[in-house]
């Protein structure tokens, strides 16, 4: 048990061990290593370097660095610019004009030249910032009274202009943009010495204890004033002779715009004339044409109508005639072929009766005889009768009284045989029905 406690105390031990290694580490990195911002840079004191021949005893550094704790100690300076303003008042100027001015400059160090920052260093490094302004404005003082020590008012507000007629300044600056540069080329060269350059610098006002300024503003606002309105006159002038030249050629414009629609009009007139001769030469044309067309087709009409009454006259004579013609000859040939099949049919059956008579003797007679004659004694009879009529008739007898009334017809057609049979010795029931004899003659049929 006392070895698992001395194992678990180790573990605890070498556990708190690391945890102290773990941030003495963290301390001494964070003690070596300093970080600084981009607008601002790291001074190294105790860190000795060597610049254009000189020794100094601290390094500048830029973004990180590692110092020695105890032998090196880091220190910031800021590249940043910061406005400073400036008021002068009882200024001489050139031309003995007692005037002020209020300024704004905007400086930082020159961080672009090494000697120049390691001036600013050995300087400015362990001021505050209200220090390093005081210091630096009244540097700034001095540099612009200076300045407007050497230029009159308007120069300094730059009312006058460089383009000279002599051409000894400059002629593309104005007054005030030399003052402006001679003003910077002074305060960089005081400040150098600082390690610092000037960004920018304005001036925001410029007053004078005599109204110099303002009566001159009011005299240059009056020739400015005046020129505009010359300059305006000048322009209303050219705008208005612009105008009229406008409207001169608007008129000319619409003169020939006016002469050429009439020159069209005219040519359109011209053209609508021949236009429509040519249509009515056309038109006659075409109705000379449609008359002789018509014509021509009345013509050709009337040869028709002739060649079809030719036609008609043909038809209603020539060929009814040609056709009685050949219906006559039809007729005829028809009427001769009809008489002889007839007489041929008719030889044929006088032939035919012949062999009859001939192979069957009296009984082709007897049929012969019904064939051709009895008709003709029925005809006889009915015309015989036909004339007879009965007033009354009275049935006597109930058997045979009313079916022999009913039957007359025949029985008086057989009694009319019988009294011919008696009358002429022909008897047509034998011949109608012979009786059959013993033999039949040799060839024929019984």
């Amino acid at each position: 048990m006392l070895r698992e406690l001395f194992s678990n105390a180790q573990g605890f031990i070498f556990g708190g061990l690391g945890i102290v290694a773990f941030i003495a580490l963290v301390g001494l990195l964070k003690a070596t290593i300093r970080v600084a911002s981009p607008d601002r840079i790291l001074v190294v004191t105790g860190r000795k370097t060597k610049h254009h021949g000189r020794d100094f005893g601290f390094a500048v550094d830029r973004g990180r660095t590692i110092v020695v704790p105890y032998f090196q100690a880091v220190g910031t300076l800021d590249l940043g610019v910061f406005p400073i303003s400036v008021r002068v008042e009882g200024v001489n100027s050139a031309n003995g004009i007692t005037m002020g001015a209020d300024a704004t400059a905007c400086v930082c160090i020159d961080d672009d030249d090494e000697a120049m920052l390691y001036s600013a260093v050995e300087r400015l490094m362990g001021k505050d910032v209200k220090q390093i302004h005081e210091q630096i404005q009244q540097t700034l003082v001095g540099n612009f009274r200076g300045a407007l020590n050497k230029a009159t008012p308007l120069q300094a507000i730059g009312m006058e202009d460089v383009n000279n007629d002599d051409g000894q300044t400059n002629a593309d600056l104005g007054e005030r943009a030399q003052f402006r540069a001679e003003l910077l080329a002074d305060i960089n060269s005081d400040l150098r010495s600082f390690g610092m350059k000037v960004v920018s610098v304005s001036l925001q006002k410029i007053w004078d204890t005599s109204n110099y300024i303002a009566n001159l503003a009011q005299k240059t606002l009056a020739e400015k004033r005046r020129a505009v309105e010359i300059e305006e006159s000048r322009l209303r002038a050219i705008a208005d002779q612009a105008e009229s030249d406008a409207r001169k050629r608007i008129e000319v414009s619409r003169s020939q715009a006016d002469e050429a629609i009439i020159a069209a009009r005219q040519e359109l007139e011209v053209y609508r004339r021949e236009s429509a001769g040519l249509i009515e030469g056309a038109k006659l044309t075409a109705d000379q044409s449609i008359a002789e067309a018509r014509n021509s087709g009345e013509s050709s009409v009337q040869a028709q109508l002739v060649e079809l009454q030719k036609l008609k006259n043909q038809s209603s004579v020539t060929l009814v005639a040609a056709a009685r013609e050949e219906e006559a000859r039809i007729v005829a040939e028809g009427d001769r072929e009809a008489v002889s099949i007839r007489q041929s049919a008719r030889n044929e059956l006088l032939k035919s009766k012949a062999e009859l008579l001939a192979a069957y003797g009296d009984d082709a007679s007897s049929v012969m005889f019904l064939q051709q004659k009895l008709p003709a004694l029925f005809s006889a009879y009915m015309a015989a009768i036909e004339n007879g009529t009965v007033d009354n008739f009275v049935v006597m007898n109930d058997d045979e009284g009313f079916s022999g009334a009913v039957n007359r017809g025949p029985r008086a057609f057989a009694d009319f045989l019988r009294t011919f049979s008696d009358a002429f010795g022909v008897d047509v029931r034998s011949l109608a029905m012979p009786e059959p004899a013993a033999a039949a003659p040799e060839g024929g049929v019984r």
